[in-house]
């Protein structure tokens, strides 16, 4: 494992923290905006849950922030692993005809990237405070991980996503 980039201020971790949230909501939003115009309206109802969780969270880290003057970072300016903030997933992880429980595993994924992310931000900076934020945060991610485990497991086995009958086609 490499070294990430240090955050060393709690102005600076509180800005990726409101921009992980913000971001994880937009492409949850985007998604269930694609599933709905699929139909695939189960799928689409659990995009907007999840979408409404990074609402809260982030209503949460502006809560923690209020009073602090929040760097305006760039898009080059974030210490993400990727390109890309920890909860946004992949693109080539998505169909337009996949199971709920295939979206509780994108959802997953994503949860585990931050809660990655926030462990490696505790571990590296030479802040306390944004150290013990940092933990923090780690362990409420680590919560939604033990929780959407248990709805993977509640929702039963997998299944494979259908054949289309009727795929999308491009005109010439």
């Amino acid at each position: 494992m490499t070294k990430p980039q240090v955050i060393a201020t709690e102005a600076e971790f509180l800005a990726h923290a409101l921009a992980l949230e913000q971001e994880s909501v937009d492409r949850y939003e985007e998604l269930a905006d694609a599933m709905e115009t699929h139909n695939n309206r189960e799928v689409c109802d659990l995009f907007r849950k999840m979408a409404d969780f990074g609402r809260k969270h982030a209503a949460e880290v502006e809560r923690l922030a209020a009073g602090t003057a929040l760097p305006r970072l760039e898009p080059w300016e974030f210490k993400w692993a990727d390109d890309e903030g920890p909860e946004t997933g992949e693109y080539a992880d998505i169909d337009y005809m996949m199971t709920p429980v295939q979206a509780l595993r994108f959802a997953l994924a994503n949860e585990k990237r931050s809660r990655d992310f926030y462990a490696l931000v505790a571990a590296y900076s030479p802040d306390r405070t944004v150290r013990k934020l940092a933990s923090e945060f780690a362990e409420e991610e680590a919560e939604h991980v033990t929780l959407l485990e248990r709805w993977i497991a509640r929702h039963g086995a997998d299944t494979a996503m259908q054949d289309d009958l009727d795929p999308p086609n491009i005109v010439d």
